[in-house]
């Protein structure tokens, strides 16, 4: 249950530096954002017209699920969402390590920043939502995991307008993605 007390301490964060509580209140136009924690493996989350966003940051021992490598986990988790609805993904960090060395002596080998060849969820979600996923690496400060959204990028001028100061800069580092060859 600590991973429960956790996600619980990270919606708290979230509340206090990102405005999360705000978005938590009603809007005169009668919306409101719901913060619902739960293993989304489980047909007891599911709630009538779907949901507007999934954020995924699951992690075993340090390691992404090896269900979230597949393509069919992801299509299932979709069916979740409501029409336009989005998955927010840690992908955690590179699956593949590269040398600096193995870069220059074999072409064919990826570079440091496609995430589609160093990171297999990443790379399943761009097969299971073609041209609808794009990515962002954190910087090693924050641990270099890789961030993905699906649904078209939006527009990177607007969304770091509507951000808090913390957010703000990173944004135009989101990069749309397309599936690498089986």
């Amino acid at each position: 249950m600590s991973w429960l007390f956790s996600l619980f301490q990270l919606i708290a964060k979230a509340r206090e530096y990102l405005g999360l509580s705000d978005l938590e209140k009603h809007t005169q136009g009668g919306g409101v954002l719901e913060v619902h924690i739960g293993d989304v493996f489980s047909s007891s989350v599911t709630i009538p017209g779907g949901y507007a966003g999934i954020i995924v940051d699951l992690f075993s021992d340090g390691k992404v699920l090896p269900q979230l490598e597949e393509v069919t986990t992801w299509l299932e988790m979709n069916k979740m969402l409501m029409p336009n609805g989005r998955l927010m993904v840690n992908c955690g960090a590179a699956t593949k390590e590269l040398s600096d060395t193995s870069e220059m002596m074999q072409p064919d080998i990826p570079k440091r920043d496609d995430p589609l060849k160093l990171n297999a969820t990443i790379n399943a979600l761009c097969k299971a939502f073609p041209e609808q996923v794009s990515w962002k690496k954190l910087p090693k400060s924050a641990g270099e995991n890789y961030l993905a959204l699906t649904g078209p990028l939006p527009d990177l001028d607007i969304w770091s307008a509507h951000l808090p100061d913390l957010l703000r800069s990173s944004v135009k580092e989101w990069r749309s993605c397309t599936p690498s060859p089986s």
